[in-house]
């Protein structure tokens, strides 16, 4: 099932004195968090708009709605940001990662299960999927289009073309 609120960043730190905080993003671009026009703590039970961001060096600075002082600012680092899936829009083939968390990777030409995606890892040049199927072992799949015949997210699945070898040894032991 999907979740309405996902997490999004974290707050590391304040920027000047007058309440601005410093934002670590948890997502493809600083300019994703960049854009957004709410935020929220607490799993998305406490909304807190956004009065003005930007990107500087990787971060994002944020001006949040009733935080002006540099005590306030410092008093929030840590916090994780939430954001509400329906302020976003994505583009057509794009996919919230905590959304492919806990699908079933089946083959894409036979049906055969081989595990469950446990985990995505950013590596620069494409994601990798971590499998791990029900006896525990773990494979590391390699996320390249052309490896990938589909997501279904109504039905937990997710298809895969994998070369030889990647399911057929024993895999890692969790």
């Amino acid at each position: 099932m999907k979740k309405k609120f996902l997490e999004t960043g974290q707050i590391v730190g304040t920027h000047g004195v007058r309440g601005e905080v410093r934002a670590d993003p948890w997502s493809d671009s600083p300019e994703f968090l960049k854009n957004l026009k709410n935020l929220y703590f607490d799993e998305g039970k406490t909304k807190v708009p956004l009065i003005s961001s930007r990107v500087h060096k990787n971060q994002v600075l944020l001006k949040l709605q009733s935080v002006d002082t540099v005590e306030a600012a410092e008093a929030l680092r840590g916090k994780v940001l939430w954001l509400d899936r329906e302020d976003v829009t994505l583009e057509p083939g794009q996919t919230f990662v905590q959304d492919l968390i806990g699908l079933q990777a089946v083959d894409g030409k036979t049906g055969e299960i081989y595990g469950v995606l446990t985990e995505v890892i950013s590596t620069g040049a494409n994601d990798v999927y971590r499998i791990r199927n029900d006896r525990g072992q773990e494979f590391l799949f390699p996320a390249v289009p052309h490896m990938i015949g589909g997501i279904d997210l109504e039905r937990e699945l997710i298809r895969l073309f994998p070369i030889p070898g990647i399911f057929d040894g024993e895999g890692e032991e969790a």
